[in-house]
C-alpha cells in the first residue's frame, strides 16, 4: 500500500513536548480541585466515561475520515497480520500479563506494599492481590479505539488497524470472561456486555460512520486534490489537539492518588510497562520472518501492546469496588499507557528501515 508522509506541523513535531506538559497539567488539576474529577466520574453510562469518549471520537473520527474503504476490504483478505494479532492478544499477552504482575508485585516491590486486607464484594482480599488481578483483567483485554491514534502517528496502515480493532472487540465477547476467570482464579466474572457494546459504538462504528459520510461528501463535492491538501492537515491536527485534552481529562481522575500514592502507582506501572515493551517486541520481530511490510507490521504490535481499558475498569469496579486495588490498577494502565505506546511510535518510526 503506498502512503503519504503525514505531517502534523507544530503538534507533531513537539507532541512530546505536549503530552508532558498535558500530564502535568491535569495532575495539578486533579489534585489542586478533586471536586472536579468527582463530577467528572458521575458523567458515565455502563462505566464509559462520557467526556472521555468525547474526547476518544475527536481523536478517531480525524483519522476515519481518512480511511479509504477498498483498504479495509483488502486488509479483511489479509490473514498473516490478522492471525499474528489474534495470537499475541489471546495466547501470549494475557499470560506475560499475569506473570509480570506476579513476580513485580509479590516477589521484587512485595516489602514495599501494603500487606494487610481489604473488604470487597468477593470478601476479604489481601490489597497485593487486588493489585495483580486489577493488571490481569487489564492484560487480558486487547486492543484499545486508540491504537488507530498511535497506528496513524506511526504511519501505519489505518485499514488493517480498523479491522483488527473491529475483530478483538468481537473476540472479547467470548474470551474475556473465560481466560480472565482463569487467570485470576475468581469465579462469576461478569462479561460487561453494555460496556463492551458502547465501547464499539462510541469508539468504532459512529466515528466510522461519520468519517465515511464526510469523505465521501466531500470528495464528491471538493476533489481529492482538495482533500488530500486542505482538509488532511486539519484534520490531523484535530486528532493530536483531541489527544491532548484526552490526557488532561485523563490525569485529571486521578491528579490527587498520583500525588498522595506515588510510590505504589510507580512499581504497579513497573509491571505494565514491562509487558507491554515485551509484547510488542515478540510480534514487531515476528512480523519480519513472515514477511509483513512496516505499514503491516507497526499496527500488528501496536495492536498487541495495547490494551481495552474502559472494559478492564468496569470489571475491576464490578468485581472488587470502585476503591479496590483492582480498580486503582487498571486506572494506572491508562495512565502508563499513553506515554509507552507514544514512546513505542516512535520507536516504530525509527526502526522502520528493518523491514526494508
Amino acid at each position: 500500500m503506498e502512503t503519504k508522509e503525514r505531517k502534523l506541523g507544530i503538534w507533531a513535531k513537539y507532541l512530546y513536548v505536549w503530552v508532558a506538559l498535558c500530564i502535568l497539567a491535569g495532575t495539578l488539576i486533579g489534585r489542586v480541585y478533586p471536586q472536579l474529577s468527582e463530577h467528572l466520574a458521575l458523567l458515565e453510562v455502563a462505566h464509559i466515561s462520557i467526556p472521555i469518549a468525547i474526547c476518544l471520537f475527536a481523536m478517531i473520527y480525524p483519522i476515519m475520515v481518512q480511511i479509504s474503504f477498498g483498504e479495509v476490504k483488502n486488509a479483511i483478505f489479509t490473514p498473516k497480520p490478522i492471525a499474528t494479532t489474534l495470537f499475541m492478544n489471546w495466547a501470549i499477552k494475557p499470560f506475560t500479563m499475569a506473570f509480570f504482575a506476579w513476580f513485580f508485585l509479590s516477589v521484587v516491590f512485595a516489602p514495599y506494599l501494603p500487606q494487610g486486607t481489604t473488604l470487597t464484594p468477593l470478601g476479604e482480599i489481601p490489597i497485593v492481590q487486588q493489585y495483580i488481578a486489577g493488571l490481569i483483567l487489564l492484560g487480558v483485554a486487547p486492543c484499545t479505539a486508540m491504537v488507530l491514534v498511535w497506528s496513524y502517528l506511526a504511519e501505519g496502515n489505518m485499514a488493517h488497524t480498523l479491522v483488527m480493532t473491529a475483530i478483538n472487540s468481537l473476540t472479547m465477547v467470548f474470551l474475556y470472561a473465560p481466560l480472565a476467570t482463569f487467570l485470576i482464579g475468581v469465579s462469576g466474572i461478569q462479561v460487561p456486555w453494555m460496556t463492551i457494546a458502547l465501547a464499539v459504538l462510541i469508539y468504532i462504528c459512529t466515528p466510522l460512520v461519520a468519517g465515511w459520510i464526510t469523505r465521501d461528501q466531500v470528495i464528491k463535492r471538493k476533489g481529492m486534490d482538495w482533500f488530500d491538501e486542505k482538509l488532511v492537515p486539519r484534520l490531523g491536527n484535530m486528532s493530536i489537539i483531541a489527544l491532548l485534552i484526552t490526557l488532561i481529562v485523563l490525569f485529571t481522575y486521578q491528579g490527587e492518588k498520583i500525588v498522595e500514592l506515588p510510590a505504589i502507582i510507580g512499581m504497579i506501572t513497573v509491571g505494565i510497562f514491562v509487558n507491554i515493551l515485551v509484547v510488542f517486541a515478540i510480534t514487531y520481530l515476528i512480523a519480519k520472518p513472515i514477511k509483513l511490510g512496516y505499514e503491516d507490521a507497526a499496527p500488528t504490535a501496536l495492536i498487541a501492546a495495547s490494551n481495552h481499558f474502559e472494559v478492564a475498569i468496569a470489571v475491576a469496579t464490578t468485581l472488587f469496588g470502585v476503591n479496590s486495588g483492582a480498580a486503582l490498577a487498571t486506572v494506572v494502565g491508562v495512565l502508563t499507557e499513553v506515554p509507552i505506546m507514544l514512546f513505542l511510535v516512535w520507536l516504530c518510526k525509527r526502526t522502520r528501515g528493518f523491514f526494508s
